[in-house]
C-alpha cells in the first residue's frame, strides 16, 4: 500500500468551511481559489449531496496535470472527506482530508492511499512509477500552498493571517 501524506495548519479557516466548499464547488470557484493551477472541480452527478456524488477534479501538481474522477465515499462535515478515484470502475486509490480544529484555525491532513490488499500488494512497485519522489514533494508543496489560499479565497476581506 502506498501512502502519501501532507499536513498543514491554517489559521483563520475551519474544517466546516473546507468540507462545505469541496462538496459544493464550481469550476469558477475552484479556478479563483488558485488561478492557473486549479482547473476544474465540480459535481458531475449527485447522489445525495454527499456520499455517492461523482466529482471531477483537474489541477496541476507541480508540472504534472492530474485529472481524475472520484466518488465521495465518506463525509463528516467539518471533520472528514474521502474520495475514491475511478475511471470506468472504482480504482484502489483514495484521497482523504482529515480536519481537526486548532486554536484559531484547522489542521488539514491530506492523504492519498493507493494499492490493493493481500496478494495485490505485488503491484505496489508499479504505483511508484506514477507516485515518484518528485510527485510526492510537489504534492506536499501543493497542499501547503493551497489551503492557506483557500482561507484567503473564502475570507477575502479578512485581515491576512499567517500559517500556524
Amino acid at each position: 500500500m502506498l501512502v502519501i501524506e501532507s499536513k498543514v495548519e491554517v489559521a483563520g479557516l475551519t474544517g466546516r468551511e473546507v468540507t462545505d466548499f469541496m462538496l459544493a464547488c464550481t469550476d469558477e470557484q475552484y479556478q479563483r481559489w488558485w488561478p492557473g493551477t486549479h482547473l476544474q472541480l465540480h459535481v458531475l452527478g449527485r447522489a445525495t449531496g454527499g456520499v455517492g456524488d461523482v466529482v471531477v477534479m483537474d489541477e496541476f501538481i507541480g508540472r504534472r496535470r492530474l485529472r481524475l474522477r472520484g466518488v465521495v465515499e465518506a463525509v463528516e462535515p467539518g471533520r472528514r472527506l474521502v474520495w475514491r478515484f475511478r475511471k470506468i470502475v472504482p480504482l484502489p486509490a483514495r484521497l482523504s482530508l482529515e480536519l481537526s480544529p486548532t486554536p484559531g484555525g484547522v489542521s488539514v491532513q491530506h492523504t492519498i492511499t493507493a494499492g490493493l490488499p493481500g496478494i495485490g500488494r505485488l503491484l505496489d512497485p508499479l504505483l511508484r512509477l506514477y507516485f515518484t519522489p518528485r510527485f510526492t514533494a510537489d504534492l506536499d508543496a501543493h497542499v501547503h500552498t493551497e489551503f492557506p489560499l483557500l482561507r484567503d479565497h473564502l475570507r477575502p476581506n479578512a485581515a491576512p493571517s499567517s500559517e500556524i
